[in-house]
């Protein structure tokens, strides 16, 4: 059994405390309040809820990095970098970390969060170039700064200046031949909306006549500008991880990571290292996760609202359905997930567009198990 130092204290000292007479009389006070305390780290310790770890989609082996780590006993906070880095580093999908989605110049970046929902503290990098270790950078944002996030070629010298290996080419042999034929296609589908190229891949121009579409993956109409972002966004090019870890003593983390959108206009930041889009995590309510497009998803800061909603009673699975419904109504073309985790271990995905999949481990699965939400 798992004592803090402060009870062994106070049953050190128990003993002397009986040798005054007086103190006889409140002795059985003092043994409850003792047996109390003691059973309260029991509880913290021996739930049998915790630890647990939850991801968007079917990466195995990150879920499996992180659960390694919380139970041998790290904290949420560095088990959600286990996580995020194994991700990283197998490429997960060619959607997180280095050698995936380029930009419109052929540029692989990265964006990622990491959130501690114990302290609110956040760090996240945004657009950031050539540095692979998009959640260690995060990290060392909330350690070794006063911010919440530093972005591009900036976000990378302060990477490398806190000790992350780089500069290093994001790019692969794989993205670029992607990026290649994707020139070859006249650069379409593409990000631009109401612009004219001067030659097939720009540089572009504003529209006069915004009724001259051809080509362009977005139409207009009387209510305003809708985007039909179908030809943009599928499950291989925004497949962001966004985990969440609950460690023995019920604290909750959450971290992400992904190079972004295929064919992204250079600069463009998505949801992935904005905190209460893509994750959001506070101890005393539970944690969200999302994935699919961000740069709509992060008007509706979904996982934020699954929070507040879980916060005010909802159950996981009626939260992150509302919070997808508030975006669909609005945007009902749009793709993308969530999944919610309380702090009793419940979990549930909602999801548009597309069929979901998430990844969960916890003390009473022998290995990961992932669960299949449908549109």
């Amino acid at each position: 059994m798992f004592v803090e130092p402060a009870i062994e204290n106070i049953i050190f000292n128990y003993s002397e405390f009986l040798m005054a007479p007086t103190n006889l009389i409140i002795a059985p006070l003092f043994l409850f309040t003792l047996f109390s305390l003691v059973r309260v780290q029991e509880g913290v310790e021996d739930s049998g809820k915790y630890p647990i770890v939850v991801s968007t989609w079917p990466f195995l082996e990150a879920v499996r990095a992180a659960w390694e780590a919380v139970d041998k006993g790290f904290n949420a906070v560095d088990a959600v970098v286990e996580g995020c880095s194994a991700c990283e580093e197998l490429r997960c999908d060619g959607t997180v970390g280095p050698g995936g989605s380029p930009d419109e110049n052929g540029e692989t970046t990265i964006d990622a969060l990491l959130m501690n929902g114990a302290t609110m503290e956040v760090g996240a990098v945004a657009s950031m170039r050539y540095v692979k270790d998009g959640i260690k950078a995060a990290r060392l944002v909330m350690q070794h700064t006063k911010h919440t996030m530093l972005v591009g070629e900036r976000a990378s010298i302060f990477a490398i200046s806190m000790g992350l290996p780089g500069p290093t080419n994001l790019s692969s042999s794989e993205s670029m031949e992607k990026w290649t034929r994707w020139k070859e296609n006249n650069c379409q589908p593409n990000f631009r909306k109401n612009v004219v190229p001067v030659d097939s891949c720009g540089p572009y121009q504003p529209k006069d006549n915004l009724g001259h579409n051809k080509g362009i993956c977005s139409e207009a109409n009387s209510i305003g500008t809708i985007e039909s972002r179908t030809c943009l966004v599928g499950p291989h090019s925004h497949d962001t991880i966004s985990m969440a870890v609950i460690d023995k003593m019920g604290h909750v983390a959450v971290g992400t990571s992904t190079n972004g959108a295929t064919f992204k206009i250079s600069g463009r930041v998505g949801d992935g290292p904005i905190a209460g889009s893509a994750a959001y995590a506070d101890d005393g309510v539970g944690a969200c996760g999302a994935t699919g497009d961000g740069d709509i998803m992060m008007r509706f800061l979904p996982c934020y609202q699954v929070v507040e909603s879980m916060r005010q009673g909802m159950e996981p699975e009626l939260a992150a359905k509302d919070a997808i419904s508030r975006i669909a109504r609005k945007f009902p073309d749009f793709m993308g997930a969530v999944v919610a985790i309380n702090k009793d271990g419940v979990h549930a995905g909602a999801c548009h567009g597309w069929t979901f999949q998430y990844s969960v481990r916890s003390p009473d699965m022998d290995d990961v198990k992932v669960f299949t939400v449908l549109p």
